[in-house]
């Protein structure tokens, strides 16, 4: 039964910024860290489809993104903002179905099979969300229609801006084989070179091999999830947020980078994005797992206590980057996925064990409260770490030694 819905609305930074300024239509625009009219050391986080077309993407530092596409609109990213839109677009879906797992702030699956007496089909739901969606924001969605996430998510992908797919029911392998092997969860540009050395060009292809012929080359976990997912299948039910057990970022790189300067920046602003989050919920966490995965298919993970518990970027950076460290080791690897997530939550109110330090603990919140106070009146950003700025403010804050390298740039895109 067609049911799973995936959500995913076209360049959101960016689009939320031309709907507010009429003088960006028509024009690139680029979203990114502390552009300085794309002169800065900071990252794109997105970027409209115009810029795209120059060969401008999301993880891209601003220097090169302003030499491929000068005549761009450089903006600093707006995420108090962003998020008031997102949580417009969560009410949408939650006035359709309870099930809704939202994946990142501007896309979710959602499970619609339980609203069909009420909405229609699945595919009528998808449309009444579209609409609501444009009526309410002004902006578009795509959205993807299918019998599991997997196939939903791979739909939602196919005819952006402002799209509407439906995988045929009980048609899910028939329907991936043409498509290009790269559409498969977990193949990024370095997988994809080695299936296609192995003559797998599409998904077809690789349904075609033996799994244990695939497992000779590829290892056999990797081969298992590949072939299954080329067939279609994905068990997965959509997890409904509820009280939060976790609160998460992470960010797909669109080329696998092995520049550990951009990384410790990648991390940087994962860490006050994670942070913001918890202040917003009125959390703070008491453990931090960082995420890391290679080129590849290989996923690690670390994890520590956060003593005592925090909502403060600076110290969930400073954890997040031994963390970070410790992973990389001696690797010479590229990475494709960064994430950091915080758990182990409480109100921040709550009482806990007493810091040796309470007056330190007490200035750090004055001081989140300012910065939030001020990014939301005057843009995100405004005020922000120093982790986010240039090489010897970056050391100074989180006590790199003098032999530390330098940090540079990187970032942005959550991947299941």
């Amino acid at each position: 039964m067609l049911g799973i819905l995936h959500v995913d609305m076209d360049q959101f930074y960016a689009a939320v910024e031309m709907r507010d300024d009429p003088r960006l239509r028509g024009r690139p625009v680029v979203i990114g860290s502390d552009p300085k009219q794309g002169r800065g050391r900071g990252v794109v986080s997105t970027a409209n489809y115009l810029a795209r077309s120059f060969g401008v993407h999301s993880a891209m530092p601003i220097s090169q993104a302003y030499k491929l596409c000068p005549q761009a609109a450089y903006i600093q990213p707006n995420m108090a903002k962003y998020v008031a839109v997102s949580e417009q677009i969560q009410a949408v879906f939650l006035g359709i179905t309870p099930l809704v797992e939202p994946l990142s702030l501007d896309e979710a699956f959602l499970d619609v099979r339980a609203s069909r007496l009420l909405f229609g089909d699945a595919l009528a739901i998808a449309r009444r969300i579209k609409q609501a969606i444009l009526a309410q924001t002004r902006l578009t969605c795509s959205v993807g229609v299918a019998e599991n996430k997997f196939l939903a998510k791979v739909a939602s992908d196919l005819r952006k801006p402002d799209g509407l797919v439906a995988v045929p029911e009980g048609g899910g392998q028939a329907w991936l084989a043409p498509l290009a092997v790269g559409r498969l969860w977990g193949v990024g540009a370095k997988s994809e070179e080695r299936l296609r050395a192995l003559g797998i060009a599409s998904i077809g292809d690789l349904q075609a091999w033996p799994e244990a012929a695939l497992a000779r080359h590829l290892g056999l976990e990797a081969a298992r999830n590949l072939a299954a997912l080329a067939r279609g299948e994905d068990a997965r039910a959509v997890e409904p947020g509820g009280e939060a057990k976790s609160v998460g970022r992470e960010t797909t790189f669109e080329q696998d980078s092995g520049n550990r300067a951009l990384l410790e920046l990648t991390l940087a602003e994962l860490a006050e994005d994670v942070a913001l989050r918890l202040r917003q919920q009125g959390l703070e966490a008491g453990r931090l797992t960082l995420k890391l995965r290679w080129e590849g298919f290989e996923t690690h993970t670390h994890q520590r206590a956060l003593k005592p518990a925090s909502s403060h970027g600076p110290e969930l950076y400073a954890l997040g980057l031994g963390l970070l460290r410790e992973l990389l080791g001696q690797q010479q690897r590229r990475v494709r996925l960064l994430g950091l997530s915080a758990a182990g939550l409480r109100a921040r109110d709550a009482g806990g064990q007493l810091s040796l330090d309470e007056s330190r603990r007490d200035k750090a919140r004055r001081a989140d409260a300012a910065q939030d106070a001020l990014n939301v009146r005057f843009g995100e950003g405004t005020l922000k770490p120093a982790s986010q700025l240039g090489p010897q403010r970056h050391r100074t804050r989180t006590g790199f030694s003098p032999q530390d390298p330098a940090p540079v740039r990187r970032r942005h895109a959550p991947l299941p």
